[in-house]
């Protein structure tokens, strides 16, 4: 099973845009992604919500793909805030992770793709090394919130080819 974690808790950004993207391509691929957005989600504890999310969309994946916008130069404190209060030995370890960032800067969070590569590196993930920066990702969709960029889309398409076979 494959999960798909949009990464960010602020509500209509385009890191879930990206994130339903992947979901969409995935589908027409024949695998059916569960999909996680950190909105409104309480981590600063183990919780009700929290267990519910760990039964549902992470002890059952094989598969992650963490689609993570840049916050100061690394990823946002609710993803690491849901690693850190989760039950690492059921929900991580020995599993497969595919990364892309987002930003509207130039690097399209090239270094938090490596903070976080660091992070799931020590909850025992193995990492796909194909990582995906998008970069000034505001600028890609068009009027009706579609990803319109061709070489963005192709460059997704070969990524998560290559994340199947992995």
């Amino acid at each position: 099973m494959y999960t798909i974690i949009s990464g960010t808790n602020r509500t209509d950004s385009n890191t879930i845009r990206v994130a339903r993207l992947y979901k969409q391509i995935l589908k027409s691929k024949g695998v059916d992604a569960a999909f996680l957005t950190l909105e409104g989600l309480n981590v600063l504890e183990r919780n009700p919500a929290v267990r519910k999310i760990e039964e549902e969309w992470l002890i059952p994946a094989s598969k992650f793909i963490f689609i993570s916008p840049e916050y100061n130069g690394s990823i946002p404190g609710v993803l690491k805030a849901l690693l850190d209060v989760s039950d690492i030995k059921k929900c991580w370890w020995g599993k497969k992770a595919l990364l892309t960032g987002v930003s509207t800067g130039r690097a399209g969070n090239l270094r938090g793709m490596e903070h976080l590569t660091g992070i799931l590196h020590f909850l025992k993930m193995v990492v796909h090394p194909d990582k995906l920066p998008i970069s000034q990702v505001d600028t890609l969709f068009d009027q009706s919130g579609e990803l319109t960029d061709i070489p963005t889309l192709q460059a997704i398409d070969r990524q998560l080819n290559d994340f199947m076979n992995f």
